[in-house]
């Protein structure tokens, strides 16, 4: 009924005003490329905690995120780290909350050179996890991927945020069309140009 309706609606707006993402990352140069998780779900309206948590250099803090994140309803975590990148599993270690790792290809600041493995290091430092201790785990620097599948996730409860992903779905289908369209009546030379000027 439309009072049914109604209350889920309100329901949807309660629960958006609180974080139910927890972003986190091993150190500050990472946020570069976790911002595009934020910026996904800012778009989708979902609330999000971010911090800085080093699996390494804060260890005792694990473990007290883990208790923060389930206390405070957080529904699911996206954890991004590079190099050996043991962050995302070290976090799932401390939690029944899903993980999504992003592997994060470590540049060297000074020198400009990218890490020796070009993020393979951290792609199967997330991905290889021991049997009956999963990590979702996306491709190098996709922040981005890993927001919209958190976003799937909470889909699950939230038939709002389930018609916004559809909604977003289709804006990328009609994207391609027109960019298909643009394609075949200018010519690939043109198009080519003009797009990539």
């Amino acid at each position: 009924t439309s009072v049914r309706y109604i209350k889920n609606i309100f329901r949807s707006m309660k629960i958006m005003k609180k974080p139910l993402v927890g972003i986190i990352m091993g150190s500050s140069s990472d946020s570069r490329i976790m911002h595009g998780a934020a910026e996904i779900l800012d778009e989708f309206g979902v609330q999000h905690e971010d911090q800085i948590i080093s699996a390494h250099r804060t260890p005792t803090r694990l473990e007290e995120y883990a208790k923060h994140a389930e206390k405070n309803g957080f529904k699911v975590i996206i954890a991004g780290a590079g190099g050996a990148a043991h962050l995302p599993g070290m976090i799932a270690s401390h939690t029944v909350l899903p993980v999504i790792g992003v592997p994060i290809l470590v540049y060297n600041d000074k020198q400009k050179k990218k890490s020796a493995f070009s993020g393979l290091d951290s792609l199967l430092s997330i991905s290889e996890m021991p049997s009956g201790s999963p990590v979702v785990t996306v491709g190098v620097n996709k922040a981005l991927n890993a927001g919209i599948y958190a976003l799937k996730i909470l889909a699950n409860e939230s038939s709002s945020i389930r018609k916004m992903l559809k909604s977003h779905k289709e804006k990328q289908h009609k994207s391609v069309l027109k960019e298909s369209q643009d394609l075949k009546r200018m010519g690939l030379k043109k198009f080519v140009k003009k797009k990539f000027k």
